[in-house]
């Protein structure tokens, strides 16, 4: 099977052995493709900034240019592939040389979710989407369901998050060719795997990105986000700026055949247009590739808005399948580890009850004025069921914006993170693992990149004074022992050790993830599609109890006690026990052991 994507920009082969070369450009007034290393080819000027050049001779493999003004040799935005690094030349790419085995893949629906997010360079020894292949038996075996890969697009140097991407179309060629990565989706979805790519579109990384020089209009004056300057997607020139983003997710999605989307930050992203870039991204996907198979789209946003998450009336989402849901992380830290700097202290006074309402309802703020952030924060969302949030004990993020990046297993005591765990695997919200996380991996998730020198400087300072808020990083010799970013050491230290799988305590937890795993899979998952709403909950003391009505009306009710010491008596949930991680006396009462955790269920009777 053959996938192409077809794009109105960047280098297109055609069924008649010439290349169409074609570039926006709206403030030049001459561009030529350079080709190789000594082919000029000018470029005829359209309407509206736009460049075209058709050439015989340019095959895939072919290296190009753009030199715009007669000055300056700039990457192809769209580059398909850029093998020496943002500054240097794109590369011609025909989709259709590679042969796709997986034709009857049509991917699994949201509820049946269980997603892993990795890190492709830091996931092996390798790191490599090739060496990535080797763990997807064991992915599949702990009950994992989708991966979700930090974001690929083309990045400076040879190590990086991934949010610092200047050649979005480009995967970065550390990780291996964009046929390996074809290769890498074949085979999970050979396992069974859905496959989601993070994407980042509310700025461009700090270097190798060249549209300032050639298309200024990509930018919105005046505005920026905490990492450059914001991208125009509702002033002059809009709309070009649009496609190049809705093109770009339906290119991951259709030449890649990846299942679905996680947007970055979409807070971050600055736009008065109805739709919105976001909506009209989401809504190209469910009339593309999502009339055909089963493509989602999660958000990180942290206004929690629910206008995105909304269903139609058959219950299923109408634009994006779900968000991420730090509400539900930043309480069970506080409860976990005590933890109560920066915005954990809007869940400092009642983590229990925060809990519970993140777990019930989705947000904790909906509407009410959060004091970290001195606004109000969030939306209503007891409405919305609970699939459409994307509970988690860790993420990239939560691990890595630590400044020594420590997991939460080297911060909260053992029984209480797992009675967490258990909260967020058997609750019906969609679970996230971060690599590693399920055998207690002692290796930190560090943040890390390799700029050139100026900028390298720059980050590495400003990552330290980052922490300077901190008591604890006041002193400037406190904040010098932050690890450097650029140093390729840094780097090192966050690679996994699946050595760990052999040794105790980590064989332990990852049979405890398996396990709980196996439970929601019989007992949860086929239940979860149609859920019309969240459920309720009380708080009292260390015990939070919840209750949900599931998709086939059967009840799943979880006690927990979130505390050190035995509960004092309480009212049982009646139904079927599905787990229960202590010895529970018989009877309507009985006292919860600490940090002990009960998951039962009722089918409906009519």
């Amino acid at each position: 099977m053959k996938r192409r994507h077809t794009m109105p920009f960047g280098a297109e082969i055609g069924l008649d052995e010439t290349t169409r070369f074609r570039l926006w450009a709206p403030a030049c007034d001459r561009v030529a493709v350079v080709l190789g290393a000594d082919r000029d080819l000018p470029m005829s000027k359209l309407a509206d900034g736009w460049f075209e050049a058709t050439a015989r001779g340019a095959p895939a493999g072919t290296r190009y240019r753009f030199r715009v003004d007669a000055a300056l040799e700039v990457p192809d935005p769209a580059s398909r592939w850029n093998p020496d690094d943002v500054h240097g030349a794109s590369c011609v790419v025909d989709p259709e040389a590679h042969d796709w085995p997986d034709g009857g893949w049509t991917g699994r629906p949201w509820e049946e979710a269980v997603i892993y997010e990795l890190h492709v360079g830091a996931f092996t020894a390798h790191g490599t989407y090739a060496g990535a292949i080797e763990r997807l038996d064991y992915l599949a075996d702990l009950g994992v369901t989708a991966l979700e890969l930090m974001p690929i697009a083309d990045f400076p140097g040879r190590r990086n998050w991934g949010y610092d991407g200047a050649l979005l179309f480009a995967p970065d060629a550390t990780y291996g060719t964009p046929d390996e990565l074809k290769r890498f989706v074949a085979a999970a979805h050979a396992r069974g795997l859905m496959v989601l790519l993070d994407v980042v579109y509310n700025h461009f990384g700090p270097e190798g990105n060249y549209l300032h020089a050639y298309a200024p209009q990509f930018f919105a004056s005046g505005r920026a986000t905490p990492w450059g300057a914001a991208i125009n997607f509702d002033g002059a020139g809009a709309r070009t700026v649009r496609e190049f983003f809705v093109h770009n997710a339906l290119y991951w999605l259709e030449e890649f055949h990846f299942d679905g989307l996680r947007i970055d930050a979409v807070h971050a992203i600055a736009d008065t247009s109805d739709p919105d870039i976001v909506a009209e991204i989401a809504q190209a996907v469910r009339r593309g590739p999502g009339r055909s198979r089963h493509v989602h789209v999660v958000l990180e946003n942290d206004r929690n808005e629910t206008r995105y998450l909304a269903r139609d009336q058959a219950r299923r989402p109408a634009l994006a399948s779900a968000q991420w849901n730090d509400d539900v992380h930043h309480a069970l830290h506080v409860l976990a580890t005590g933890e109560r700097d920066g915005y954990y202290a809007d869940y400092a006074e009642r983590p229990l009850w925060c809990l519970g309402r993140a777990l019930a309802e989705g947000f904790v703020y909906q509407g009410e004025r959060s004091e970290y952030r001195g606004a109000a924060r969030g939306q209503p969302s007891a409405h919305l069921p609970a699939p459409a949030f994307v509970d988690f004990l860790q993420t990239h993020d939560q691990v890595g914006n630590r400044a020594f990046g420590e997991r939460i297993g080297a911060l909260a005591d053992p029984a209480a993170l797992a009675a967490a765990l258990a909260c967020v695997l058997l609750a019906p919200s969609v679970p996230l693992l971060f690599m590693g996380e399920e055998f207690g991996a002692s290796t930190p998730f560090l943040f890390f990149c390799d700029f050139g020198a100026d900028l390298a400087a720059a980050v590495t300072r400003g990552r330290r004074e980052e922490f300077k808020r901190f008591a604890r990083f006041r002193d400037p010799a406190a904040r010098e022992r932050i690890p450097d970013p650029n140093d390729a050491a840094t780097f090192e230290r966050s690679r996994l050790r699946w050595g760990e799988l052999d040794d105790e305590p980590h064989r332990r937890w990852h049979a405890r993830y398996r396990e709980l795993l196996a439970l929601r899979r019989e007992h949860l998952v086929s239940r979860l599609a149609g859920m019309a709403a969240g459920g309720s909950f009380t708080a009292a003391d260390s015990v939070l109890q919840i209750e949900w009505t599931l998709g086939d009306r059967s009840r799943l009710r979880l006690a927990a006690n979130l505390g050190p010491a035995a509960s004092p008596p309480i009212r049982l949930p009646v139904g079927t026990p599905i787990y229960s991680s202590a010895a529970i006396a018989s009877g309507p009462r009985a006292s919860l052991a600490p940090w002990s955790v009960l998951v039962t269920r009722e089918a409906f009777d009519g």
